[in-house]
């Protein structure tokens, strides 16, 4: 009886294992005990089996079972998922044809998203269809994209089932095929365009290599003037202190701009020419580790490189247009920025308001604008002021746009779930004192960062709103409840960055009334008040002035040089914390702080008017809202109401006092 039930055993063993699994032991690759350790292997690490079986043997497995491995693993799938399999060793897919439907009709981003490769199109009945490989043909997140784009063209979709290793061999083939055409191009452009560039007087390939071999990292020059050329503008914005390039595709040419200041000018004086499109912003996007063949979805990467001695990073994205792919470059080079709240606010008393704000121990303090206003550099100045050896300061930032020493800053990683939120609750477990959030954009890290604020943690973050009090409204918005804010809330830092006029060649005027009157300004009566324009030059008067040796020096006929902040500071009083938790309207809320002595964004941009710094166009086209105007109107009538000879009080709507008849109000 024993006897005669130990083979049945053996058998029932034996026939735990797969055909291909008795196979490999039959055929002595391995043992019974090897071939259940492969297949626990296998279901845990998610390996192939047979990237395990060699690893575990050391041997590679003969042809002949891999091939049987193979059917084998293409039958179960086909049950599995019910559907039939494709084995590209059997059934050849030309290459050109899935690069037809992937240029056409499926973006590669969502082939790659969702490991699925279309074959080709046919017909069942009248009715055309899309043939798709997928690796999990029942994801059905992957059917809904893919039925997105097929049934707006009256196409179906029919899948099949395909390996994990085939589909990337597929999808690898169809990169490197793109990849070796775009090399192509360049090839047969190379000529016409450095024939093109040198002809326009653009590219002075020796000098561009000269100078890019001592501070950008860069292959010959003469060898692939696409190279150069790229070289050349980003060369040329370093130079010129600018923040951001703009390559963008025209009709008929290539336009390059230069933000500088805040203020978009064009970085040459001629287009380049339309055929060179493809090139350099394949060229842009190489550099920055992007996906050159695809050109249909937004890309966004970096580029680094060293630059007189010091790293520069350039935040690069891409945007498909019509005419191609748009590139922006922002330029993040911190090595001559200056931090410190002294030298970013100029006005004493507004100073002072934000330094003792920062002092504090604990609390939530917002600094907010729109993208481009400076709001890093003032989280980072506050930050110095804290930044000493007693004081645990911790960053989360995305991306990380300045390097300070003694702090512990963290970039954000979105793809592996590493959020602002995420970053900010690690940190409340590593015993901070100061905490840096670079944006507050949802309800989860809003929340996060009030309650750091109100258990004993001095946290400083960003909102994009047009006001101090506006931010208010968009932590409500968020779902933060008003009593947390009000509890949290140090103050609000609204800020704006306007040109500064060139010292050098400003041009002194004296404004009409009807001007003033305009900005709700009105002369002092002791004399004329004299403000400034700016000296700009328009580029044939450029050189023009250039050739007569009469262009400023300073600002090469731009008429301004450097920028300088404005900025409008609302603390949280206990006024003002009574109507936030009363739901106070945002008007209601900067009348208030407006009568409690804060400087709104007009009035502080005026008064650098006043003091030179800035020219009245310029407040026009930052600061100059009728919503901002009526706020500063209101606080005149509030800190007008005194004659300036007598001093008794006023209505705004008299004329004259009516007790010693003086004419004009005390301003």
């Amino acid at each position: 009886m024993t006897h005669s039930s130990s083979p049945r055993r053996a058998l029932v063993v034996q026939n735990n294992f797969s055909p291909f699994g008795n196979k490999l032991v039959q055929s002595g690759y391995v043992n019974d005990d090897q071939m259940k350790q492969a297949l626990v292997d296998s279901r845990k690490s998610g390996r192939s089996l047979l990237d395990v079986l060699e690893s575990l043997t050391g041997q590679q497995l003969p042809p002949d079972l891999i091939r049987q491995y193979k059917k084998q693993q293409l039958f179960e799938l086909k049950i599995l998922y019910g559907v039939e399999s494709l084995d590209p060793e059997i059934n050849q897919i030309p290459t050109g044809q899935i690069g037809d439907l992937i240029g056409t009709l499926i973006p590669i981003d969502m082939c790659r998203a969702r490991k699925l490769i279309p074959l080709s199109k046919g017909e069942e009945g009248e009715k055309p269809y899309i043939l798709v490989a997928m690796v999990n043909p029942d994801d059905l997140t992957a059917q809904d994209d893919l039925n997105r784009v097929l049934r707006p063209k009256g196409l179906a979709l029919q899948r099949l089932v395909i390996t994990n290793e085939d589909y990337q061999r597929l999808i690898s083939s169809y990169l490197d095929e793109q990849v070796e055409k775009q090399k192509k191009i360049e090839e047969e452009q190379k000529v016409d365009i450095e024939g093109d560039l040198e002809g326009l007087g653009y590219l002075d390939l020796q000098d561009v290599q000269n100078e890019a071999e001592a501070d950008l990292n860069v292959a010959d020059a003469e060898a692939a003037p696409v190279i150069a050329l790229a070289n050349k503008i980003m060369i040329k914005a370093l130079q010129e202190g600018v923040s951001d390039i703009h390559i963008e595709p025209q009709e008929e040419f290539l336009r390059v701009r230069f933000r500088r200041d805040g203020v978009l000018r064009e970085a040459f004086d001629k287009p380049f020419p339309k055929k060179i499109i493809p090139a350099v912003t394949a060229r842009f996007k190489i550099m920055a580790d992007l996906d050159i063949a695809e050109r249909r979805v937004p890309q966004d990467g970096r580029i680094r490189r060293r630059y007189d001695n010091r790293n520069i990073d350039f935040r690069v994205s891409t945007l498909p247009s019509k005419h191609g792919e748009k590139v922006v470059l922002r330029i993040l080079d911190n090595s001559d920025t200056q931090l410190g709240l002294v030298k970013l606010i100029s006005d004493p008393d507004t100073l002072k308001i934000v330094q003792g704000m920062v002092a504090k121990p604990f609390g939530l303090i917002l600094v907010t604008g729109p993208t481009g206003s400076g709001k890093t550099t003032t989280l980072y100045s506050a930050l110095s002021e804290r930044n000493d050896p007693g004081v645990n300061i911790s960053t989360a930032e995305d991306p990380i746009e300045y390097t300070l020493a003694g702090l512990t800053q963290v970039q954000v990683i979105r793809e592996k779930g590493m959020d602002f939120a995420m970053i900010l609750r690690a940190f409340l477990r590593q015993d901070p004192d100061v905490i840096l959030v670079g944006e507050t954009r949802d309800r989860e890290t809003a929340k996060a960062a009030i309650e750091a604020a109100l258990t004993g943690h001095l946290v400083l973050t960003t909102l994009h709103t047009n006001d101090a009090a506006g931010a208010i409204a968009r932590l409500d918005e968020m779902g933060v409840e008003p009593f947390m804010v009000s509890g949290a809330l140090l103050g609000v830092v609204a800020q704006r960055l306007v040109q500064r006029v060139c010292s050098e060649c400003r041009i002194p005027y004296t404004p009409s009334r009807d001007e003033l009157a305009r900005f709700g300004l009105t002369s002092s009566g002791d004399g004329e008040l004299t403000l400034y324009k700016a000296n700009t030059l328009q580029p044939q008067e450029v050189h023009e002035a250039s050739a007569k040796g009469q262009l400023c020096q300073k600002c090469h006929g731009v008429g301004y040089k450097g920028r300088c902040g404005v900025y409008e500071v609302m603390r949280v009083t206990e006024r003002v914390q009574a109507l936030i938790n009363q739901g106070a309207p945002t008007s209601t809320l900067k009348e208030v702080a407006v009568e409690e002595g804060m400087t709104t964004l007009l009035a502080y941009s005026l008064n650098l008017v006043r003091q030179g710094e800035t020219t009245l166009e310029e407040i026009e086209r930052v600061t100059f809202t009728d919503a901002g105007l009526e706020s500063e109107l209101k606080t005149k009538r509030k800190s007008s109401l005194s004659c300036r000879t007598c001093s008794a009080e006023l209505k705004q709507e008299w004329l004259d006092c009516p007790y010693c008849l003086t004419p004009r109000f005390q301003e």
